[in-house]
């Protein structure tokens, strides 16, 4: 069981100490990746550089992870306590939801200023002439994508392949929100950590959007998930934002302008569904909570059954 006493561990340790405040491994990462971004994101080979660049960041660094995870196979209980230190810095849940409340407390208040301020922090998009309503709306799909990608999906690569599994998603995350936009800077360079990205959250992101379909508003979030996620600009975000939309009733996408550029997106959720507001935003809080104790259970049954099936002791 110490797969199970690995992941409680790193839910208390970042349920009390949230993400580190200084010294924090991925920190030291992105300048790792900067500066791989700066030798190789030249000249006329930028997607082979980018290829290179990759390689060189994540599987150093995955190696070790399995090494480690090798040189522990023989102690389970010191190879749940790493598993979990490793793997709480590797989730983001406090964090997501600090920073999710900290736009619809002041939103709730009448205080759009802050509350643009606080969701800038989160999102891409220009958040200057956001009205509340658009607000509410950004920060509501933050939670719900940022759920998958800062939750669950690191959750699932450690249940799979246990510490290099999230050593290895965690790293590759990273890349792609480092390197992955559509700009004439990283089309090329950012391609190989963009689709290693839309690799590693597949599986993850579709049981994420099922997740929060039985968490929330079955119906209607399955009803979303199918005739919405395919329209979305993103193979992984359109199931788990359409899927959560509808878990939670409200009715989310249209346009944004991001980088000075106005975008039309489609739809999210149900047409009739609740205007985004403080309260969606907190719904969708409630309901990767909800997922996230759905996950524990299920993993927990999961491992009791196996472990009885073997005759083993829990």
């Amino acid at each position: 069981m110490s797969l199970a006493l690995s992941l409680i561990l790193a839910l208390l340790l970042d349920y009390l100490l949230a993400e580190p405040k200084r010294f924090h491994p991925l920190v030291g990462f992105g300048n790792l990746a900067n500066r791989l971004e700066r030798q190789f994101n030249r000249g006329a080979e930028q997607r082979r550089g980018g290829v290179l660049a990759w390689c060189l960041a994540v599987l150093p660094l995955t190696l070790l992870a399995g090494l480690l995870s090798c040189w522990l196979s023989d102690t389970p209980v010191l190879q749940a306590v790493i598993g979990g230190v490793v793997l709480y810095l590797a989730i983001g849940w406090q964090s997501l939801l600090s920073h999710a409340l900290a736009i619809a407390e002041p939103l709730q208040q009448g205080d759009l200023k802050a509350a643009r301020a606080a969701v800038g922090m989160i999102v891409s998009r220009d958040t200057s002439a956001l009205d509340e309503e658009a607000v509410a709306s950004a920060a509501t799909e933050s939670v719900l994508e940022n759920g998958a990608d800062a939750i669950f999906a690191a959750i699932f690569w450690f249940c799979l392949l246990g510490i290099p599994g999230v050593v290895l998603y965690r790293l590759s995350n990273t890349l792609d929100a480092m390197w992955g936009y559509k700009n004439e800077r990283f089309l090329r360079f950012g391609w190989c950590a963009a689709r290693l990205d839309d690799l590693l959250n597949y599986l993850p992101a579709r049981l994420t959007a099922l997740s929060y379909a039985l968490m929330g508003q079955t119906r209607i979030a399955l009803s979303s998930w199918r005739q919405q996620a395919a329209d979305w600009k993103s193979p992984n975000a359109g199931p788990v934002m359409a899927a959560g939309a509808g878990a939670v009733n409200v009715s989310l996408g249209g346009a944004a302008v991001y980088h000075g550029e106005l975008q039309q997106r489609p739809p999210l959720g149900p047409e009739s569904g609740e205007r985004p507001s403080a309260l969606s935003i907190r719904n969708a809080c409630g309901l990767v909570n909800r997922v996230l104790i759905f996950w524990c259970v299920t993993l927990y049954l999961v491992l009791a059954l196996n472990a009885a099936l073997n005759g083993a002791p829990l």
